[in-house]
This record gives C-alpha cells, structure tokens and sequence, in this order.
C-alpha cells in the first residue's frame, strides 16, 4: 500500500446531531431549540451543520420541520447547511428548499439497505442518476454527497467485502455525485480495517472521499477517527453528545462526540475552528433538551485539562 499523505493542519467538523442524532430517540425537539442549536454551534465556530432530512413526517415525526430549520440555517453567513435526501422526492424537497448539500445515503449491506431504504444498493446508484440530472435541470449548485453506509459490516447481514463498498463508491459518483463518503454504521470499525480502506478508497478516488462518519458503538470511534485523518481525510461528522444510530441497524446507538473530536483534534494541534468551551455550554443546553435520553463523551465529565500540549488555547476559552 502506498505511503499515507503527510496530514493536514486543519479539519472540518460538520455537526449531524440535528439529523442523525435526533432521528435516533423519542425525545421531539421543538423547531425553536433546534433554531437556537443552530446558533450557538455556529457562535462557537461550527461551519457545516446537518439540519436535518427530507423524509415523510409519519416516519420521522423528529425531523418534520426540516425546512423551516433549513431556512434559518441558510441565514448565517458561510455556513454549508446540508439534509439528508433518501430518495427522489426527498432531493426535489432540498433543491426547492435551497440546502447547499444533499446526502443521499447507499448502504452496501445489500441487507441494510432493502431494511433502511427498500431499495438494494444498485437502485440507489440509478436514484442519484436521476437526482443529479434533476440538480442539472433546475440550475442549482446544491452538491450531490453519496454516503456509503455499513462500509465495515452490518448487524443485519454480516460480512460487507471491501470491494463491494469501493465498487459502489465508485458506482456512486459515476452516476453524478460529486463526492462520497464513508460510514461505519454499526460500530465495526478498527483502526486497522479503517486505515486499510479509508487507503485503498483514496487511491481510487482521491480527494472526491470527502468525508468519515464513524460511530463509538464499541469504543473505537476515536481512535478510528485517527486513523482515517492519517490517511488525509479532513472532514469528519459527529454529534454532540454522542447521541444518534440508526433505527434499522441494532446496537448502533452513540455517534463520535463533537465536543471530544474537536478536542482531540485541537490537542492534536489540528485547527477546527471551534472553541470547545462553547459546545461544551451547548451540550449543557441540549442536555436540559433531552431529559431522560441516553448521552455520551467523556469531556463533559473530566473538563478541559489546565496543562500540557495545547492547553493553554484550550483552557483560556473554559
């Protein structure tokens, strides 16, 4: 395997929470706090936020106003407001709607995706065919982002071979995506598994790889976070206070933390951008939000350490 790419000073951390997140638990947050979450994670210097999806209220009752938090987003100036789009009509809803990025999501657990989106992985494939001609037509400059989901392995179906996941990937912006990404739905990530595709994935594809979304279902997320950033991914999802899965994927429950990632980066001596006091007053908010519901991190409990590496930065904003 050819030698990894020096890693970059600065990363992008686009939150997900608002989507991925709140998808996942009972808890319905009203459309004003989801407005107010908005804010104070652009206050605190977040740059590209997941508001939400464009899927049918019945399913998702949680995500029902996306457009009217997709219109707020679209006020703050320089923030990259993307939505999740599983289908046509749902790409047809974020193009009227303005969003600046869609993701449609492919599973490569031929079993996942039927469960997830009741179409299997090929079909998703002609679906962003059809999106990006649709994209094309209406003149707009909303960029198309394939998320190639259960790229690790599936609760539902097991194994998912490696070039199955790089097979659709490539599928994926043949078909008119402008870039892919890659998730670890359920939490079977390694570093070293991570590392191996995240490698094999750049060399066929370059730097339309876009971005990592892992989850911590089994204490990896981090360290996995790592070993996709030395590959020389810069762009990583995350949710605030861990929460988020997936409904159709069982035990895929705690995404990376935002508050822990950017802290790990910025100790690392990577700049996001972010001031990491302030999400931790976030996460305090949202907290209040979501009494009852299962939160994660570590940061939250421990703080922002007062020396060593970084510290100074760090602690002059906590």
């Amino acid at each position: 395997m050819p030698r990894a790419p020096r890693p970059a000073a600065a990363a992008l951390v686009r939150e997900v929470g608002l989507r991925d997140g709140l998808q996942s638990i009972a808890t319905i947050v009203s459309t004003a706090r989801k407005i107010e979450w908005v804010d104070a994670a652009y206050a605190a210097g977040q740059r590209e936020i997941e508001v939400g999806s464009f899927v049918p209220a019945r399913l998702l009752p949680q995500l029902a106003d996306t457009a009217e938090v997709l219109a707020h987003a679209k006020t703050l100036p320089g923030l990259v407001a993307s939505v999740l789009v599983p289908n046509y009509k749902g790409a047809e809803r974020a193009l009227e709607c303005g969003a600046d990025l869609m993701v449609v999501p492919l599973s490569a657990s031929h079993a996942h995706s039927l469960a997830n989106l009741r179409k299997t992985p090929d079909e998703v494939v002609a679906e962003v065919a059809r999106i990006r001609a649709l994209r094309d037509a209406s003149g707009s400059r909303t960029l198309i982002e394939g998320g190639v989901g259960t790229a690790f392995g599936c609760t539902l179906q097991g194994e998912v071979a490696e070039s199955e996941v790089l097979r659709l990937m490539q599928a994926l912006l043949d078909a008119g995506a402008d870039r892919v990404s890659l998730a670890d739905t359920v939490g079977y990530a390694d570093p070293a598994s991570v590392a191996r595709l995240f490698g094999k994935a750049r060399a066929l594809v370059g730097d339309r790889l876009a971005c990592a979304h892992f989850h911590d279902t089994r204490g990896m997320g981090m360290a996995n976070v790592y070993a996709a950033w030395q590959t020389g991914i810069t762009r990583f999802d995350a949710c605030l206070a861990g929460i988020g899965g997936c409904p159709h994927a069982p035990g895929a429950s705690g995404n990376v933390t935002t508050e822990d990632l950017v802290f790990m980066l910025e100790r690392m001596g990577v700049a996001t951008g972010i001031d990491v006091a302030a999400l931790l007053a976030l996460r305090e908010r949202v907290a209040g939000w979501l009494a009852g519901e299962t939160l994660h991190g570590t940061l939250w409990q421990a703080g922002v350490p007062r020396t060593g590496a970084g510290a100074t930065s760090l602690a002059a904003t906590h």
